[in-house]
């Protein structure tokens, strides 16, 4: 296969990067309007994936510049570890992709030690009774979400493992593999379809409902949903070498695989009615192509072509027609996304998870490669 393109697309990821810098600086950028990134604050969700796609350039160009761009805004994220009431599950999210990376980059103790703090409040959201990381905390009062668990958590789950290895404290694999556990159980389909939001009784740990959350329904198939389950299941076998994981994330790779569009980028959600716009999701491509890298790289050799290849077919094609190499006005680079259908937020933007699983993968096709996950 002809991999021309990725060498193209990293000298264009580069380029864009340097010039989009020097723009969003040390904020955090969501979704793009017009061209522009709109910014959250430090202690939002998303706050990770723009200095995370910074420290994957500077593996790559040593471009001190960039790296005091990432530094800064770990230092905004960090001075966030005492906003307990808006830090929820995706501290994973948002520590590995700052401390961690520095750390494993540069080997700086002080982005360890916060590394795993961080991991530490993470590991306080474990529900024993449930086996669950909690999700969220109450978004306005009177808001019941105690017991929550959604299938996003499964990425942030590395954390916890990497925590583990660091500190050769069981405790926080004890309570990945848990969680992991749960989502075997609780969120998959036997088609490979999986729920977005579970909601478990918080005292007694019994499965209450399921709930559709970004997704078109409780019972349809969001698409980055899957996603996130494709990479994250590869991510706990990686970990742990429990093949269930490895079985489930091949279970869920095959059926996001065979329900992409004919340009191998899914739509929003794989099951809705007729009667309802298919907006494609391009970070959902981006974070699945993440995912079947790995997976390729996991499986037997005879298995290993067709998680490659889907893997590549993927970013080829948001590659060539999804990104926005082409206009430097536009911040940022991969476009049509969907944020939130049923919440009609972001519905044809880029989304900055997309470009950071974009770029990660892009990386590790260059062989510019350092997970921090």
């Amino acid at each position: 296969m002809d991999t021309a393109w990725v060498d193209q697309a990293w000298e264009d990821i580069t380029k864009k990067l340097e010039q989009t810098s020097r723009k969003i600086g040390a904020n955090f950028p969501h979704a793009s309007e017009n061209g522009s990134y709109k910014q959250e604050p430090p202690y939002w969700w998303t706050a990770g994936f723009w200095p995370g796609q910074l420290w994957l350039l500077y593996n790559d160009t040593k471009d001190e510049s960039v790296k005091e761009i990432a530094v800064e805004c770990e230092n905004r994220i960090h001075k966030e570890i005492e906003n307990i009431e808006k830090l929820d599950h995706d501290i994973g999210f948002m520590w590995s992709l700052t401390s961690v990376a520095r750390y494993k980059l540069l080997g700086e103790s002080d982005a360890r030690t916060r590394g795993i703090l961080a991991a530490n409040l993470l590991l306080g959201r474990f529900n024993a009774q449930g086996e669950y990381i909690r999700a969220w905390n109450p978004w306005f009062e009177g808001d019941e979400n105690r017991g929550y668990a959604i299938i996003d958590c499964t990425m942030n789950l590395s954390l916890l493992f990497w925590a583990s290895e660091e500190t050769e404290d069981p405790r926080f694999k004890h309570a990945a593999v848990k969680h992991a556990d749960t989502v075997l159980k609780h969120f998959l389909e036997e088609d490979g379809s999986v729920h977005h939001i579970v909601n478990f009784d918080p005292e007694t740990g019994e499965r209450v409902e399921y709930i559709g959350g970004q997704g078109y329904a409780a019972h349809s198939a969001w698409s980055r949903g899957t996603a996130w389950a494709v990479y994250g299941l590869a991510l706990c076998f990686d970990y742990t070498g429990d093949t269930a994981y490895l079985e489930a994330a091949k279970k869920v790779a095959h059926f996001f695989i065979v329900n992409l569009n004919d340009d191998h980028i899914p739509a929003w959600d794989f099951r809705i009615p007729a009667d309802v716009e298919a907006y494609t999701d391009s970070s959902a491509g981006a974070i699945a192509a993440a995912g079947l890298l790995l997976l390729s790289e996991k499986v037997s050799e005879h298995e290993k072509e067709i998680y490659h290849r889907n893997g590549l077919n993927i970013l080829k094609s948001l590659y060539e027609n999804y990104s926005s190499f082409h206009d430097e006005e536009e911040e940022g680079i991969i476009l049509h996304g969907t944020s939130h259908y049923p919440e009609q937020k972001f519905l044809n933007n880029p989304l900055i998870y997309g470009d950071y699983f974009f770029v990660e993968s892009i990386a590790k096709l260059k062989g510019n490669f350092v997970r921090f996950w």
